[in-house]
This record gives C-alpha cells, structure tokens and sequence, in this order.
C-alpha cells in the first residue's frame, strides 16, 4: 500500500461486495450497507461488472468469504462464548454498523490510521452513524504489535474472541502473517479466525494462472502487490502447532459447491481445479 494513502484494494472489495447486491440480489451475502457507503458509485462499479463477466468469479469469492466470516462469528457468539471481534485490516467493512450482537459484542477495528480515516469520512458523507459498540485501532501488521495497540485500544485478551481478516493475508510478509497468527492463538481467552489466502501461482490450473497473473498485476500497479502465498497442509500443520484444533478449509471445488453452483455435480467440476483462493476457519479449543 503506498504511504499515506488508503487502501484501493480495500475500495475495490466494498464494489465486488456492492456490486454482489445489485447483479446477484445478495444472494450469497447481503450486506445493504456496501451500497450505501459507496453512494453513487455504486451503481457505476454494478454496471462495469455486469459489462465484465470475467469478474464475476472474484465478486462471488468476495462474496462467500464474507459470508463464511458471519456465519462463524454468529455461531461463535451463540455457541461457543465469543465475546470481542477484531476485524483485522477492516477497510470499508460493514460489520460494526449493522452489528446483530451489539449490546455483548464489542468490535475493534484495525487498519492504518490513513485508511481509517478516509473510511471515517465516507462513513460520515453516507451519513452511517458509528455505534458506541466499536472502537477503531491503528495498527500496521508490519511494524506493530497487535495485542499491544488491541489491548491500548480496550482490547481484553481473557475474552474469547473472533478475528475477521479478509483480503489482507495475500499482501502480507510471511512474518507478519506468522505473529498475527501466534497472537490469535495465543489468547488466554481463547481465539478464532477467519482468512482467505490463495495457493501459490506455481500449483495453478493454467487457466487460473493466467488470471491470476492479471490480477497481480493490477494490485501492484495500485502499490499493493500480492507478496505471500501459503500451501493448505503446511499452512494447517502451523495452526495446529499454534494451538488451533478446529480447522476448516474451504477450496475452490467447497465454495463452488457450498455458494455458487450448489451439489455433487458442481463438486465433481470443481475437483481439477481445486487450487485457487482459500476461505478458512479456525479455532482453538473452548474452556
């Protein structure tokens, strides 16, 4: 990401996430305040990807990380006593003001504080009140502690708390990923995560290469190149070293089958080419 400037890739995952309302009635992920906080343009990204079929592939995975992401915060917070949620790299993230759980979910945000503060502003010209629930935290993955600036911020480390980090992992170091990682882990409270990363470019279909090699082009263009690529069953035996033993990953073939073109059959497609963009849930142990 350049210097003092916000996110693009963060803008550009708020029009695939808006975009989802419009072309797909939100049908994997409703989130009516994606559209709201774009504003006008909205319906302009809507419109150049109803123009751009070839979109609809990273709009749906958008889409179905989003919702893997709630459906396993609720579940944590009805089941399983989660009690905070951080949502690391937030961008224009809508959680926090349409939070179901307000009155025993607090939500901390964390993103640079220039990205922080052009999504304040947004919020403020869409006129999306910020809710006594949040507390925004700066943080750069790169340089900062995070349990630090969590815990400066009103963080409580004895809470069970829920991690939401999507579209961040890939821009990362593999240090940084690896400390965020043993921090969530760590957790005396105990901790539970949800990520999306990609497999690296090398064990690609041909196909998914090339589209691959389009997008990392374009992402470097805007300053945020992609920089880590992880591999499921070391990634896996990582996070059961870190102390998670609840671990659910789901490929290209299980969103496929799960959001997009439900059933076996779409599941028999999908199996060649199951190595691409990853969502993935994991969890320590409950007291």
């Amino acid at each position: 990401m350049r210097e003092k400037k916000p996110s693009r890739t963060a803008l550009g995952a708020a029009a695939h996430r808006a975009a989802h309302q419009f072309l797909e009635n939100g049908g994997i992920f409703a989130d009516p305040l994606a559209v709201t906080i774009l504003g006008k343009q909205a319906q302009l990204d809507a419109l150049s990807a109803r123009m751009q079929p070839a979109t609809r592939g990273l709009r749906l995975f958008i889409a179905a990380r989003s919702r893997i992401a709630e459906d396993a915060l609720a579940a944590g917070v009805e089941a399983r006593g989660v009690r905070q949620l951080v949502v690391l790299g937030a961008g224009l993230d809508t959680f926090a003001y349409r939070n179901p759980f307000s009155e025993k979910l607090p939500v901390f945000e964390v993103d640079r504080p220039e990205t922080q503060a052009w999504k304040r502003r947004r919020l403020t010209e869409a006129g999306i009140e910020a809710p006594r629930s949040l507390t925004y935290a700066p943080v750069d993955f790169e340089r900062d502690d995070l349990l630090a600036a969590l815990e400066v911020a009103g963080f409580d480390p004895a809470r069970r708390t829920f991690f939401m980090w999507l579209g961040v992992v890939p821009y990362l170091t593999g240090d940084a990923i690896r400390s965020t990682l043993r921090a969530i882990g760590g957790l005396s409270g105990g901790g539970e995560v949800v990520f999306d990363y990609s497999d690296p470019p090398a064990l690609l279909s041909q196909e998914a290469r090339a589209a691959h090699v389009k997008r990392a082009k374009r992402v470097a263009a805007l300053g945020e190149p992609f920089v880590s690529y992880l591999e499921p069953d070391e990634l896996h035996a990582r996070l059961r070293a870190l102390g998670f033993t609840l671990i659910d990953d789901l490929g290209p073939a299980a969103l496929v089958e799960r959001y997009i073109r439900p059933g076996p059959r779409a599941a028999s497609e999908a199996t060649s080419r199951n190595r691409g963009g990853h969502v993935i849930f994991a969890a320590t142990p409950t007291a």
